[in-house]
C-alpha cells in the first residue's frame, strides 16, 4: 500500500496542476492543515529537478500567505473562540504567562517553527493572538520558510537521483522517519 501511495504522489507531482496544488497545501498548512507541504514538494522536485527553485518559491509564497491567515485567526478569533477554549480548560493564567514570554522571544519562535517540522500553524495563530508585531512576524516567516524550502529544493536538485533511489529502496524507513518528525512536532507542541 505504501508503494502505491508513493507512486500516486510521484504521479501527482508530475501533473500539470502540481504547482497550484503545492501552493494550496502550503497556504493551508500554515494556518490549519496538519500535513506539511514537503509531502508534495519533495516528489515534485524529484520528478523534475529543473523546476526545483520555482517549486521552492511557490511553497514559500503559499506558506507565507497562509501564515498571514493564521495570524489573522489568532488576532480576530482569540477574544471569542480562543478565550472560551482557555476558560474551558482552565488555562487562562498559563496563556498569559506564555504570552508574556512570547512577546520577548516571539521572533525566534516564528523562525524556529518556520525552519523545522514543528507545526508552523500553531505559531502563526499564537503570533496573532498575542499581537506579535506584523513586520517582525512577516520577516521571520519569509526568512524561515524560504530557508527551509530552498534548502530542501537545493539538496534534491543537487543529489536528486541518489536520494530518489534511496527513498524508493528504503520507502518504509523514509516513511517512518517522516512520521517520527511529524509526530515529534506535535509532541513538542503538547509539552512546550
Amino acid at each position: 500500500m505504501l508503494r502505491r501511495l508513493y507512486d500516486w504522489t510521484m504521479g501527482l507531482a508530475a501533473h500539470r496542476h502540481a504547482m497550484p496544488s503545492l501552493f494550496g497545501v502550503s497556504f493551508i498548512e500554515s494556518s490549519v492543515f496538519p500535513i506539511p507541504p514537503d509531502v508534495l514538494m519533495i516528489p515534485m522536485v524529484l520528478a523534475d529537478r529543473t523546476k526545483a527553485w520555482a517549486i521552492a518559491l511557490v511553497a514559500t509564497a503559499g506558506s507565507v500567505l497562509g501564515a498571514l491567515l493564521g495570524y489573522w485567526i489568532g488576532a480576530a478569533l482569540m477574544e471569542s473562540v480562543g478565550q472560551w477554549v482557555l476558560t474551558v480548560y482552565g488555562k487562562e493564567e498559563a496563556y498569559h504567562h506564555l504570552a508574556a514570554r512570547f512577546a520577548e522571544y516571539g521572533g525566534w519562535a516564528v523562525l524556529f517553527a518556520a525552519l523545522t517540522p514543528f507545526p508552523f500553524k500553531v505559531i502563526t495563530i499564537f503570533s496573532g493572538a498575542v499581537g506579535l508585531p506584523l513586520p517582525l512576524f512577516l520577516l521571520t516567516s519569509v526568512i524561515g520558510r524560504a530557508a527551509r524550502f530552498f534548502v530542501v529544493a537545493g539538496l534534491l536538485w543537487r543529489f536528486g537521483p541518489p536520494i530518489r533511489t534511496f527513498i524508493e529502496n528504503r520507502l518504509g524507513l523514509v516513511f517512518t522517519l517522516f512520521m517520527i518528525a511529524l509526530i515529534g512536532g506535535f509532541v513538542a507542541l503538547r509539552y512546550l
